[in-house]
């Protein structure tokens, strides 16, 4: 299970680097863990700890946007702050396009990277928030019958309760009740409410 509180994880191959860092993050409050290279971030990271991270974009092995393809390819993915001594357009775009909250240049402003941080974890917290909200949805719709699946492809497609029940071949009051049923397990309280959580989580109705 991974830890509640989120942690900004250092990742730089510069001893000096990870100490400034660290240093700087705890005089924020920060929780902060450092290493001195990809490979030991990558084996031993846990995948579900919340927070973010600051990668160094030139480490010798792996390179920083190749442990960001890991993270992202891993799921649950960190937001990610690049720091560099040097960079080059083409890299700041690939990196952002694969997610990064920022991309910033050594030496850097303390103040700047605080306010990266700070963004990154936000960023972090709704994400994870908004996930939590999208794994009870699709467990509640795993809990309906196959009928009140039917029942509730139909209500997102606008049917009315009458269509509904001849589409199915049923009385109009069964329809009903496995309307009722079908609302109360997705924990929805109107339709506008159910077709927004039906469409976040990526469910097609059948028409």
């Amino acid at each position: 299970m991974g830890r509640v509180e989120p942690t900004v994880f250092i990742v730089d191959d510069d001893p000096s680097v990870l100490r400034s860092l660290q240093r700087l993050l705890r005089s924020a409050g920060w929780a902060s863990e450092t290493y001195a290279s990809a490979e030991e971030f990558l084996r031993l990271r846990d995948p579900a700890a919340a927070g973010c991270v600051i990668l160094d974009l030139a480490m010798p092995e792996i390179d920083g946007l190749e442990v960001q393809r890991r993270i992202v390819d891993a799921g649950m993915p960190l937001p990610i702050i690049f720091l560099t001594g040097r960079s080059d357009p083409p890299t700041i775009v690939r990196a952002m396009r694969a997610g990064a909250t920022n991309f910033l240049c050594k030496p850097v402003d303390g103040d700047q990277l605080l306010a990266s941080v700070a963004e990154a974890i936000e960023a972090d917290r709704v994400f994870r928030r908004r996930n939590a909200d999208l794994v009870d949805g699709r467990q509640r719709l795993a809990s309906l019958t196959a009928r009140e699946r039917q029942v509730l492809d139909r209500v997102v497609a606008g049917r009315l309760n009458k269509q509904t029940a001849d589409e199915l071949g049923t009385a109009l009051k069964t329809v009903k009740v496995h309307r009722a049923r079908m609302m109360s397990k997705m924990n929805v309280k109107s339709l506008a409410q159910l077709a927004r959580l039906v469409e976040r989580m990526g469910v097609l109705a059948s028409r």
